[in-house]
């Protein structure tokens, strides 16, 4: 057993097997000690590499990740409202909210680790950064956005717009 004494965390395996009838499985146990009570985990499986901290950290947590995209996906662009009566027009509006996703996804990766925005969620996001108001003036060759003198997040938006631009030669 893998034993993180600050964390009060103990990664392993219990002794036996499941169901042996159906195979060879492994059990890979996962035990913390919080203030809060104990938190047990277990991962059951039929792999045979890899030891009980990997199976936990890079199989079990990489699947919680990906259930949290999905639930972020659904609840904080609302993207499981298809209620129209034509499955194309359902399928373009997955489309459309899953390239908000994204759009959204790759702004809270460019914002820096040290602002609060940068573990922001995407509802916080959209009023903080997309829903302010702003004066757009196009040239030819160029977009102006002019932001109120009040609005706290100027330099951030700033910052934002010149991450984005493509690195010169």
């Amino acid at each position: 057993m893998l034993l993180d004494a600050e964390a009060g965390q103990r990664l392993g395996r219990p002794a036996g097997q499941l169901r042996p009838e159906r195979g060879q499985r492994r059990v890979a146990a996962r035990i913390e000690a919080t203030p809060r009570g104990l938190d047990i985990r277990y991962v059951v499986t039929n792999l045979v590499g890899g030891n009980a901290e990997w199976l936990y950290e890079t199989l079990y947590c990489a699947r919680g990740q990906m259930e949290n995209f999905i639930k972020l996906h659904k609840t904080q662009l609302a993207s499981d409202r298809t209620s129209c009566r034509s499955p194309l027009a359902n399928q373009v509006r997955l489309v459309l909210h899953t390239g908000a996703y994204w759009l959204l996804l790759k702004v809270r990766g460019n914002i820096p680790k040290l602002q609060p925005l940068a573990t922001a969620e995407f509802k916080t996001l959209q009023m903080r950064l997309i829903k302010i108001a702003a004066r757009i003036s196009e040239t030819a060759t160029r977009v102006r956005i002019a932001l109120a003198a009040a609005c706290p997040e100027a330099e951030l938006f700033g910052g934002l717009v010149r991450s984005f631009q493509p690195a010169g030669p």
